[in-house]
C-alpha cells in the first residue's frame, strides 16, 4: 500500500514507524523531521494549499491517507482529499468540531443526554461576565472555544489566583474569540481514552495518563504535554475498571450521537476524562491520536496500522486490534525555557542507542538523527517500555546519559514516588 501521512511531530513519527512495518510511506510535513523524512519515499513540505497535496496523492497512487493534526484537521484538507476520490482515514472539518469547537461538543452532550457532562456557559459580553461571578461562588475553568495547542485553559485555584484574574483572562478571549466557555472546576484524577472508530465500532486503546504542567510535582503552566504513562494491563493502578469503562461507554455514546445528528466520526477519537467522587467526567473529546498519549498506545500496537485505518475508512472495522502487554513512560525533552521563553538550540544524540525497550520519537525538530535542532516546541520523545510503570521510567532515565545540550525534561514522569502519591489519594 502507499500511505500519505500529513504532520510531523512526535505524534506522527510514531504512526509513521508503524506505517513503514508494512507498507510504503508518503508524507506532507510542517517541518523538517529527520525521522519521518528518512522513513518517506517522498515529502512535501505543507502548505495551506489542498491541491497540491492532493496533487502529491495522486501522483504516487496514494491508497490511504491520515491527517493528524488537529490544526489542519481545522481545514478543508480531509474533504477535499474524499472529493478527489483519495481515501482517507480522519474525520473531515464538520466530524471534527467535536475537537474544534467545545462549543459544538458540549451541545452534542446536552442534547443527547450523554453522561460525564459538566456545568457549562457559553459567555459574549463583558458585562453578562462579570454578573456571571457576582451571581457565582464556584471555582471555574475558563477555556476558549476553539483549539489552543493545550495551552488556553486556565483554572481558578490553580493558574487563576482569584476572580480578578478570571475575569481579566475570559475577558482577553472575550475580545480574541467573541465568546467564553465558563466551566464548573471538577477535581479528581485525569485519565485519556483513545479508540479507533469507523462510526460504527470503537475500539478502544491501552488508559493513558498526560502530564500537562510544565513542572515537577505538576506545577507550572500547562503545555502541550510534558510526558505521558500506561500500564501493561491497559488500565492505570489508580483506576478502577468501573471507572474505566464508564469512560469508555461515554465515548460510544459520542460516537453514536454523531452518527445520528447526521455527523459521523471515522478515525482516531479520545476523551480527556477526570474521575471525580460524583463520577467520570468529560474534560474535552479529541479528533485525532493525542500527543503524547498516542506516542505511548502507538509503541505498543502489535496489529498492522494500515489494516486499521483502510477498515475505518470503508466502515469495516473489527474488534480484534491488539496491543502488547507492557507498560510504557514518555518523558519529553523540551528546549530550554520551554513554556515560558523558549530559545532554539542543539542536541546531540549517540547513535544506536534505541532498543527493544527504548524509543526515541522526534517532534518539532529539523537537522539529523543524530544532530536535532530544535524550535520553540517538543524537541524528542523518549519512551521507556517495560514490566511496570516505575522500571519504564528508570529505563528512559539510564538513556538520558547518551543525549546531550541544553534542554528541560520532568525527570519525575511514571517514578515510584509519584506513582505511590497518587494510588494513596
Amino acid at each position: 500500500m502507499n500511505v500519505l501521512l500529513v504532520g510531523s511531530g512526535g505524534r506522527e513519527d510514531a504512526i509513521a514507524r508503524k506505517v513503514r512495518e508494512t507498507d510504503n510511506l508518503y508524507s506532507v510535513v510542517t517541518n523538517e523531521n529527520p525521522s519521518i523524512i528518512g522513513l518517506s519515499r517522498d515529502v512535501i513540505k505543507y502548505k495551506k494549499n489542498s491541491q497540491e497535496i492532493i496533487d502529491f496523492a495522486k501522483k504516487n497512487k496514494i491508497d490511504i491517507a491520515f491527517v493528524s493534526p488537529d490544526d489542519i484537521l481545522n481545514t478543508d484538507l480531509v474533504d477535499k482529499l474524499s472529493e478527489n476520490h483519495i481515501p482517507v482515514a480522519s474525520p473531515g472539518q464538520k466530524a471534527a468540531m467535536i475537537e474544534t469547537s467545545k462549543e459544538y461538543m458540549r451541545n452534542l452532550m446536552r442534547k443527547y443526554r450523554i453522561k460525564g457532562d459538566i456545568e457549562n456557559t457559553i459567555i459574549s459580553d463583558k458585562e453578562t461576565l462579570k454578573k456571571f461571578f457576582d451571581n457565582n461562588d464556584s471555582e471555574y475553568a475558563v477555556k476558549p472555544i476553539g483549539l489552543t495547542g493545550g495551552k488556553g485553559v486556565r483554572v481558578m485555584g490553580l493558574q487563576l489566583s482569584n476572580v480578578a484574574e478570571a475575569i481579566n483572562y475570559a475577558s482577553e478571549i472575550i475580545d480574541r474569540d467573541g465568546k467564553v466557555l465558563m466551566e464548573k472546576r471538577e477535581i479528581g484524577e485525569e485519565f485519556s481514552i483513545q479508540a479507533f472508530t469507523d462510526s460504527k465500532t470503537v475500539v478502544f486503546m491501552p488508559v493513558v495518563q498526560d502530564y500537562k504542567r510544565l513542572y515537577e510535582d505538576d506545577l507550572g503552566p500547562n503545555t502541550g504535554g510534558m510526558g505521558s504513562i500506561s500500564d501493561k494491563n491497559f488500565i492505570l493502578p489508580f483506576l478502577s475498571i468501573d471507572v474505566v469503562n464508564e469512560a469508555r461507554e461515554i465515548l460510544k455514546h459520542i460516537v453514536k450521537s454523531m452518527r445520528e445528528e447526521g455527523n459521523p466520526f471515522r478515525g482516531v477519537i479520545y476523551g480527556q476524562f477526570m474521575n471525580t467522587d460524583h463520577g467520570v467526567r468529560v474534560i474535552e473529546i479529541n479528533s485525532r491520536f493525542a500527543d503524547p498519549e498516542g506516542i505511548n498506545v502507538l509503541t505498543l500496537l502489535k496489529s498492522n496500522i494500515v489494516d486499521i485505518f483502510l477498515d475505518m475508512y470503508s466502515g469495516t472495522l473489527k474488534n480484534n486490534i491488539k496491543f502488547m502487554n507492557k507498560a510504557t513512560v514518555l518523558k519529553y525533552i523540551v528546549p530550554p525555557g520551554y513554556g515560558v521563553k523558549p530559545r532554539e538550540t542543539e542536541l546531540l544524540i549517540k547513535d544506536r542507542i534505541e532498543t527493544d525497550n527504548f524509543k526515541i520519537y522526534y517532534s518539532a525538530v529539523s537537522g539529523t538523527l543524530n544532530k536535532v535542532i530544535t524550535t520553540k516546541s517538543r524537541a524528542l520523545a523518549l519512551i521507556g517500555i517495560g514490566d511496570s510503570i516505575y522500571e519504564a521510567s528508570d529505563i528512559v532515565e539510564d538513556n538520558l546519559k547518551y543525549i546531550t545540550g541544553d534542554y528541560y525534561i520532568r525527570h519525575d514522569i511514571g517514578t515510584e514516588a509519584m506513582m505511590k502519591g497518587k494510588i494513596k489519594d
